[in-house]
């Protein structure tokens, strides 16, 4: 009985409204202002509403860490921007160091920051990410742009020199830019770095990082981070529809 009276209060509503708006142009200056008042408060509320049930009803499914992972990985990650909606989805005018979430934050060194990071739900089909991030770039007067991801932890745990760490992303831009990805791991006083140019002229953006290479010290691995490097991003969008982190050892011969 309350669903039908509660279907009948709202057709009853909204029959109103729509005589409201019919009429909008002949009403009285007063009675059009309390309505703007009213149908303001009722706006906020509505895009509200439809906001979070966008969100939840939109696939792929908000928390989802599911994504193809090379054999014998010991360890993988997508980090939270790209996992679920985080408190603060975007920022304008970003300062450097501006962090969104918990792990991801923007460095640049510019006089004037004309720089935006929002958060954005993804809705394609091909999407296994919920969440992607989009920067916008207008007037850029820096020398370097980079969006800076700190790894967990555990990403550190039973590390070695025989590991490779393999980075997947998917990226979109409005024109052509390159990028490159340098990992960065602090094992005491000194920090080992590797760099790769993402290859955006494919399908599959991947990337590997063969530790063999390196002098790392695997008994004092303190933190892990990711630079992603933007080479001349001015006047571009740049989308980051997912990124994933997976780590495997090095097949034996």
């Amino acid at each position: 009985m309350g669903k039908i009276l509660d279907q009948l209060f709202q057709g009853r509503m909204l029959r109103q409204w729509r005589k409201a708006a019919r009429l909008s142009g002949e009403t009285g200056l007063t009675e059009l202002r309390d309505q703007r008042s009213q149908a303001r408060q009722m706006r906020t509320h509505l895009d509200r509403l439809i906001h979070v049930a966008d969100g939840r009803l939109a696939l792929p499914k908000i928390g989802s860490s599911f994504f193809s992972k090379p054999h014998g990985t010991d360890w993988s990650w997508r980090p939270e921007l790209w996992r679920g909606p985080l408190p603060v989805p975007g920022l304008s005018s970003v300062p450097t160091k501006s962090m969104l979430g918990g792990e991801v934050t923007l460095f640049h060194d510019c006089d004037y920051s004309e720089l935006t990071l929002r958060q954005l739900r993804n809705t394609r089909e091909e999407d296994l990410a919920p969440y992607g991030l989009r920067m916008d770039v207008f007037k850029f007067d820096g020398s370097f742009l980079s969006l800076v991801i700190d790894l967990p932890n555990d990403a550190t745990q039973e590390l070695t020199r025989e590991h490779l760490i393999r980075i997947d992303t998917i990226i979109e831009a409005e024109k052509p830019l390159e990028i490159f990805a340098r990992l960065n791991i602090k094992h005491g006083p000194n920090t080992e770095q590797i760099v790769r140019e993402l290859p955006l002229n494919e399908e599959d953006v991947m990337v590997e990082f063969d530790l063999a290479y390196t002098r790392l010290n695997e008994k004092r691995i303190e933190r892990i981070w990711l630079d992603l490097i933007f080479e001349a991003p001015d006047m571009n969008q740049v989308i980051l529809r997912d990124l994933t982190f997976a780590r495997h050892r090095r097949a034996a011969f």
